[in-house]
Protein backbone atom coordinates (compact mmCIF):
# COMPACT_ATOMS: atom_id res chain seq x y z
CA UNK A 1 0.00 0.00 0.00
CA UNK A 2 1.33 3.45 -0.94
CA UNK A 3 1.12 6.01 1.83
CA UNK A 4 0.95 9.70 0.97
CA UNK A 5 3.07 12.10 3.02
CA UNK A 6 1.89 15.26 1.28
CA UNK A 7 -0.23 16.61 4.11
CA UNK A 8 1.92 15.78 7.14
CA UNK A 9 3.11 19.36 7.47
CA UNK A 10 -0.52 20.52 7.44
CA UNK A 11 0.24 23.45 5.16
CA UNK A 12 3.06 24.82 7.31
CA UNK A 13 5.87 24.43 4.76
CA UNK A 14 7.60 27.58 3.52
CA UNK A 15 10.35 27.44 0.88
CA UNK A 16 13.22 29.86 1.43
CA UNK A 17 15.30 31.01 -1.56
CA UNK A 18 18.04 33.57 -2.13
CA UNK A 19 20.31 34.67 -4.97
CA UNK A 20 23.41 33.40 -3.15
CA UNK A 21 26.68 35.10 -2.30
CA UNK A 22 29.42 32.46 -2.16
CA UNK A 23 31.68 33.02 -5.16
CA UNK A 24 33.16 29.52 -4.87
CA UNK A 25 29.74 27.94 -5.30
CA UNK A 26 29.09 29.82 -8.54
CA UNK A 27 32.56 28.95 -9.83
CA UNK A 28 32.06 25.27 -9.00
CA UNK A 29 29.00 25.11 -11.26
CA UNK A 30 30.40 27.39 -13.95
CA UNK A 31 27.66 29.97 -13.42
CA UNK A 32 28.19 33.71 -13.58
CA UNK A 33 27.12 35.72 -10.55
CA UNK A 34 25.65 38.22 -13.00
CA UNK A 35 22.90 35.70 -13.75
CA UNK A 36 21.82 35.06 -10.19
CA UNK A 37 18.88 37.48 -10.05
CA UNK A 38 17.49 36.23 -13.36
CA UNK A 39 18.02 32.64 -12.29
CA UNK A 40 16.18 33.19 -9.02
CA UNK A 41 13.22 34.81 -10.79
CA UNK A 42 13.17 31.99 -13.33
CA UNK A 43 13.20 29.38 -10.58
CA UNK A 44 10.29 31.03 -8.78
CA UNK A 45 8.28 31.04 -12.01
CA UNK A 46 9.08 27.37 -12.65
CA UNK A 47 8.03 26.38 -9.14
CA UNK A 48 4.77 28.27 -9.31
CA UNK A 49 3.98 26.69 -12.65
CA UNK A 50 4.91 23.22 -11.41
CA UNK A 51 2.75 23.51 -8.31
CA UNK A 52 -0.30 24.95 -10.05
CA UNK A 53 -3.01 22.82 -11.65
CA UNK A 54 -2.30 21.64 -15.17
CA UNK A 55 0.88 22.05 -17.16
CA UNK A 56 3.83 24.27 -16.40
CA UNK A 57 2.57 26.85 -18.91
CA UNK A 58 5.89 28.69 -18.72
CA UNK A 59 9.01 28.69 -20.89
CA UNK A 60 12.00 28.69 -18.52
CA UNK A 61 15.07 30.70 -19.42
CA UNK A 62 17.60 28.54 -17.57
CA UNK A 63 15.94 25.11 -17.39
CA UNK A 64 15.31 22.67 -20.23
CA UNK A 65 11.69 22.02 -19.38
CA UNK A 66 8.76 22.07 -21.79
CA UNK A 67 5.85 24.35 -20.97
CA UNK A 68 3.61 21.33 -21.65
CA UNK A 69 5.04 19.32 -18.75
CA UNK A 70 2.57 18.51 -15.96
CA UNK A 71 4.50 18.05 -12.71
CA UNK A 72 2.87 15.65 -10.25
CA UNK A 73 2.04 15.12 -7.48
CA UNK A 74 0.96 18.65 -6.65
CA UNK A 75 1.41 20.05 -3.12
CA UNK A 76 -1.59 19.42 -0.90
CA UNK A 77 -1.38 23.07 0.20
CA UNK A 78 0.02 26.26 -1.24
CA UNK A 79 3.76 26.53 -0.55
CA UNK A 80 4.73 30.15 0.19
CA UNK A 81 8.07 31.24 -1.28
CA UNK A 82 10.22 33.27 1.09
CA UNK A 83 13.08 35.32 -0.33
CA UNK A 84 16.06 36.66 1.56
CA UNK A 85 18.33 39.66 1.17
CA UNK A 86 18.96 42.95 2.92
CA UNK A 87 19.56 45.41 0.07
CA UNK A 88 16.65 47.46 -1.25
CA UNK A 89 16.51 45.67 -4.64
CA UNK A 90 16.37 42.28 -2.88
CA UNK A 91 13.61 43.38 -0.53
CA UNK A 92 11.55 44.86 -3.38
CA UNK A 93 12.11 41.70 -5.42
CA UNK A 94 10.66 39.69 -2.55
CA UNK A 95 7.67 42.03 -2.46
CA UNK A 96 7.04 41.53 -6.18
CA UNK A 97 7.61 37.83 -6.76
CA UNK A 98 7.59 36.26 -3.31
CA UNK A 99 5.08 35.49 -0.58
CA UNK A 100 7.44 36.34 2.26
CA UNK A 101 10.72 38.04 3.10
CA UNK A 102 13.30 37.00 5.71
CA UNK A 103 15.25 39.79 7.40
CA UNK A 104 18.88 38.76 8.01
CA UNK A 105 20.17 39.03 11.57
CA UNK A 106 22.47 41.91 10.64
CA UNK A 107 19.54 44.26 10.04
CA UNK A 108 18.54 46.39 13.02
CA UNK A 109 14.98 46.49 14.28
CA UNK A 110 14.53 49.93 12.74
CA UNK A 111 15.97 48.61 9.49
CA UNK A 112 13.42 45.79 9.44
CA UNK A 113 10.63 48.28 10.08
CA UNK A 114 11.69 50.48 7.17
CA UNK A 115 11.99 47.55 4.81
CA UNK A 116 8.61 46.20 5.87
CA UNK A 117 7.06 49.57 5.04
CA UNK A 118 8.83 49.50 1.67
CA UNK A 119 7.37 46.05 0.94
CA UNK A 120 3.86 47.29 1.74
CA UNK A 121 4.36 50.32 -0.50
CA UNK A 122 5.58 48.23 -3.44
CA UNK A 123 2.72 45.76 -3.20
CA UNK A 124 0.15 48.51 -2.85
CA UNK A 125 1.46 50.61 -5.75
CA UNK A 126 1.75 47.59 -8.04
CA UNK A 127 -1.61 46.13 -6.99
CA UNK A 128 -0.16 42.82 -5.82
CA UNK A 129 -2.77 40.81 -3.96
CA UNK A 130 -2.36 37.98 -1.48
CA UNK A 131 -0.87 37.50 1.95
CA UNK A 132 2.72 38.46 2.57
CA UNK A 133 4.71 37.43 5.64
CA UNK A 134 7.83 38.92 7.17
CA UNK A 135 10.31 36.68 9.00
CA UNK A 136 13.00 38.03 11.32
CA UNK A 137 16.11 35.96 11.97
CA UNK A 138 18.14 36.60 15.09
CA UNK A 139 20.70 34.68 17.13
CA UNK A 140 20.17 34.11 20.83
CA UNK A 141 20.16 31.88 23.87
CA UNK A 142 18.20 31.34 27.07
CA UNK A 143 19.84 30.46 30.37
CA UNK A 144 19.74 31.27 34.10
CA UNK A 145 21.48 34.62 33.65
CA UNK A 146 22.55 36.98 30.88
CA UNK A 147 26.22 36.13 31.49
CA UNK A 148 25.58 32.38 31.32
CA UNK A 149 23.57 32.72 28.13
CA UNK A 150 26.29 34.79 26.46
CA UNK A 151 28.99 32.37 27.60
CA UNK A 152 27.07 29.48 26.05
CA UNK A 153 26.57 31.07 22.64
CA UNK A 154 29.51 33.47 22.24
CA UNK A 155 32.24 31.32 20.68
CA UNK A 156 29.94 29.49 18.27
CA UNK A 157 28.16 32.72 17.36
CA UNK A 158 31.45 34.46 16.55
CA UNK A 159 32.60 31.42 14.57
CA UNK A 160 29.46 31.50 12.39
CA UNK A 161 29.84 35.22 11.76
CA UNK A 162 33.53 34.85 10.95
CA UNK A 163 32.69 32.17 8.37
CA UNK A 164 30.04 34.45 6.87
CA UNK A 165 32.61 37.22 6.49
CA UNK A 166 34.98 34.80 4.76
CA UNK A 167 32.24 33.76 2.34
CA UNK A 168 31.21 37.32 1.56
CA UNK A 169 34.75 38.64 1.17
CA UNK A 170 36.36 35.58 -0.40
CA UNK A 171 39.29 36.09 1.97
CA UNK A 172 40.30 34.21 5.15
CA UNK A 173 39.25 35.91 8.40
CA UNK A 174 41.30 34.71 11.36
CA UNK A 175 39.61 36.87 13.96
CA UNK A 176 36.76 39.35 14.20
CA UNK A 177 37.64 42.84 15.37
CA UNK A 178 36.65 43.93 18.87
CA UNK A 179 34.24 46.44 17.35
CA UNK A 180 32.58 43.72 15.28
CA UNK A 181 32.28 41.44 18.30
CA UNK A 182 30.62 44.20 20.31
CA UNK A 183 28.25 44.93 17.42
CA UNK A 184 27.28 41.26 17.20
CA UNK A 185 26.72 41.06 20.94
CA UNK A 186 24.37 44.04 20.79
CA UNK A 187 22.41 42.40 17.95
CA UNK A 188 21.90 39.07 19.70
CA UNK A 189 19.00 38.30 22.05
CA UNK A 190 20.09 36.38 25.13
CA UNK A 191 19.61 36.12 28.87
CA UNK A 192 16.99 34.82 31.25
CA UNK A 193 13.54 33.94 29.89
CA UNK A 194 12.25 37.26 31.21
CA UNK A 195 15.01 39.23 29.49
CA UNK A 196 14.44 37.42 26.21
CA UNK A 197 10.69 38.07 26.44
CA UNK A 198 11.33 41.77 26.98
CA UNK A 199 13.52 42.01 23.86
CA UNK A 200 11.07 40.04 21.74
CA UNK A 201 8.24 42.28 22.93
CA UNK A 202 10.20 45.22 21.54
CA UNK A 203 10.09 43.57 18.12
CA UNK A 204 6.35 43.01 18.44
CA UNK A 205 5.73 46.60 19.51
CA UNK A 206 7.66 47.88 16.51
CA UNK A 207 6.59 45.38 13.83
CA UNK A 208 3.20 44.13 15.00
CA UNK A 209 1.79 40.69 15.74
CA UNK A 210 2.09 39.24 12.23
CA UNK A 211 5.88 38.90 12.23
CA UNK A 212 7.43 35.42 12.30
CA UNK A 213 10.52 35.31 14.50
CA UNK A 214 13.28 32.77 13.82
CA UNK A 215 15.23 32.43 17.05
CA UNK A 216 18.50 30.72 16.14
CA UNK A 217 19.84 28.80 19.13
CA UNK A 218 22.38 26.57 17.37
CA UNK A 219 25.92 27.76 18.05
CA UNK A 220 28.78 25.35 17.22
CA UNK A 221 30.61 24.21 20.32
CA UNK A 222 27.67 24.49 22.69
CA UNK A 223 26.74 21.14 24.18
CA UNK A 224 23.73 19.24 22.86
CA UNK A 225 22.10 19.07 26.29
CA UNK A 226 22.68 22.79 26.83
CA UNK A 227 21.08 23.67 23.49
CA UNK A 228 18.19 21.26 24.11
CA UNK A 229 17.55 22.91 27.48
CA UNK A 230 17.60 26.32 25.83
CA UNK A 231 14.98 25.17 23.30
CA UNK A 232 12.86 23.67 26.07
CA UNK A 233 12.90 26.94 28.00
CA UNK A 234 11.99 28.87 24.88
CA UNK A 235 8.91 26.69 24.57
CA UNK A 236 7.99 26.49 28.24
CA UNK A 237 8.98 29.90 29.59
CA UNK A 238 9.30 32.34 26.68
CA UNK A 239 6.60 31.37 24.21
CA UNK A 240 3.66 31.44 26.68
CA UNK A 241 4.48 35.06 27.51
CA UNK A 242 4.23 36.08 23.86
CA UNK A 243 0.99 34.34 22.91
Amino acid sequence: MRRSTRSRTDGRTTLGLSIGSNVDEFDAFGISKDERVDRLTDTVNVLRGAWSEGTLDYEPDFHEISADVDVTPKPAHDVPIMLGGAAKPAVRRAARIGDAWCAPSAISLEGVRKRTEDIETVREHENIDGDFQVYVLQHGFVSDSRDEAWEAMRDGYFYIQRRYEEIFSGEPVDELSDERKQELKEQAIFGTPEQVVDELETYRETLGDDIHFIFRTYHPGAGTEEMAECIRRLGDEVRPELV
